[in-house]
């Protein structure tokens, strides 16, 4: 009689051009190999361990050998094996989907307004992915990006200060009201050529994909979202978290690479074994010290010959042998959350006199003009809910209530109806209108006084009168926008009017 091809069989995978068999065929192959079939989804026997557990080179902390702790002692038992890097045969996350070619697009905005450089966070689901037998694959709903600084040939974050983290989990509040999660991080690499519509083909083979720099802060984020596995021991196993990087590709044209660090890659860093080298491709291995243990790391290549050579990853190693590449791509029928006819200016964007102030936000929810249909419309857009979160003017069961109405299309109207009654709601309208009336009301009174300014003169003048003068509205040094006289910085670039 006939079985069913596993999932994890190698000729299967070959002649299907699969690279890296999915995690869950991985697993089921690792409970094969226990003689354990059946469905991944069922559980263990009492009397058999959890297959799984994550890499760790760190020296263990209780050793019941009776020597002192590290790093007073050690022993064969509490001191990690030597680490020979290879590639990885899985791969915990297979496919990575754009909702929208829309959510690449806003993100290139900002580099071809200023050529310089951007980081994000993708925000999405997971979901199976039908080109490789029990796949995943990330679907990317919208991305958020963070205070950072951007230079032409580079980003600067600080991942570890709290306004970054705090920044970061208010947009995770509002992600998981919409029922989304951080799923990874997007950055540019983008360099323009003297032919119109080119960017330079930086990243290949020959130079690099990912360089030590970007590896080091992938494996940082893999580790700060662990994947939660039931099958582990130590209830977490790998990351799903993924890397994209939007660079050009060898017709010039602009592409998007998608990446993970492999699960060695990740206890490197846990263990603090690896730094970034001055050369993009090579990722240097620390020395030891009296409090660091560093053990032995080979790699192992083919040389001239077609013969496998193992060498010592020290004091560098090509970043290669710490990557899992991905798949990407974008939906034939597209169908975003965030789909709003009117998008909502993008966080962060000062510089690009693109600011989010109470009186965009008025004007955003005033063109729903009351109506739950097309409230629930100006809704979808994550930019926009994040800031309506920041004001903390509408509490915790009005976001879940706007993250039902974008997640649940067939009953946002009735749910729109619910929240255009709520109090939460009412307080908000209530603030803004309060707000008009010094702030959007300076607005059409900034336009007309431009008007006026750009007119001759009526009349005579009274150059004595100083409180008139000081009255006058102001024109900022740094981005010429007017500005209301009552006003002490500017209200489009945020710069102080002296």
């Amino acid at each position: 009689y006939c079985t069913p091809t596993e999932p994890f069989d190698a000729g299967y995978l070959a002649e299907n051009k699969i690279k890296h068999m999915s995690f869950h065929a991985h697993l089921r192959k690792i409970l094969s190999q226990s003689k354990i079939r059946g469905d991944i989804s069922g559980g263990l026997p009492a009397n058999i361990p959890l297959p799984l557990e994550d890499l760790d080179y760190r020296v263990k902390t209780h050793c019941l050998s009776g020597h002192a702790p590290w790093p007073e002692g050690i022993c064969t038992k509490c001191q990690p094996s030597a680490v020979t890097l290879q590639r990885q045969p899985f791969r915990m996350v297979d496919n990575v989907e754009f909702a929208s070619s829309a959510i690449i697009d806003r993100l290139l905005s900002f580099w071809r307004s200023t050529r310089c450089q951007r980081f994000g966070f993708l925000y999405g689901r997971y979901d199976r992915s039908p080109d490789v037998p029990l796949g995943i694959k990330a679907i990317v709903e919208a991305i958020y990006e963070p205070k950072q600084g951007w230079e032409e040939d580079g980003i600067k974050i600080d991942v570890e200060s709290e306004d970054f983290n705090s920044e970061v989990r208010r947009a995770d509040a509002v992600a998981g009201a919409c029922g989304l999660k951080v799923v990874g991080m997007i950055f540019t690499d983008l360099e323009a050529t003297n032919e119109s519509g080119r960017v330079v083909y930086r990243r290949h083979a020959n130079s690099y994909f990912l360089t030590s720099l970007e590896c080091r802060l992938a494996a940082f984020m893999e580790l700060r979202y662990p994947n939660a596995c039931r099958w582990a021991r130590g209830g977490h196993f790998g990351s799903k978290f993924v890397t994209c990087c939007v660079s050009g590709n060898e017709d010039g044209n602009i592409d998007v690479t998608a990446w993970q660090l492999s699960n060695s890659a990740m206890a490197m860093q846990a263990a603090n074994l690896i730094v970034p080298s001055s050369v993009p491709s090579k990722m240097c291995v620390l020395e030891p010290t009296k409090t660091r243990y560093v053990p032995d790391v080979f790699y192992k290549y083919t040389n001239e010959y077609n013969l496998p050579v193992t060498a010592n990853a020290k004091p560098a190693f090509p970043v290669e042998y710490l990557l899992v590449n991905l798949t990407h791509g974008f939906p034939k029928d597209p169908s975003p959350m965030f789909h709003s006819d009117n998008p909502f200016c993008i966080e962060n964007r000062d510089h690009l006199h693109q600011v989010q102030t109470l009186g965009l936000l008025k004007r955003h929810i005033n063109s729903a003009q009351g109506a739950a249909a097309m409230l629930a419309v100006v809704l979808a857009d994550f930019h926009f809910l994040v800031y309506l979160a920041s004001f903390d003017i509408l509490g915790p069961n009005d976001i879940a209530l706007i993250g039902r109405i974008v997640r649940d299309p067939a009953n946002s109207i009735q749910l729109a109806d619910e929240l255009l009654s709520s109090s939460g709601w009412q307080t908000l309208l209530l603030m803004l209108q309060e707000a008009s009336d010094s702030d959007l009301n300076h607005s059409g009174q900034v336009a007309g006084e431009q008007a006026t300014l750009g007119a001759p003169a009526a009349g005579p003048t009274n150059s004595g009168n100083a409180s008139a003068a000081a009255a006058s509205p102001w024109a900022c040094r740094h981005c010429t926008f007017v500005n209301s006289p009552s006003d002490d910085s500017c209200d489009m670039c945020a710069l102080p009017k002296d």
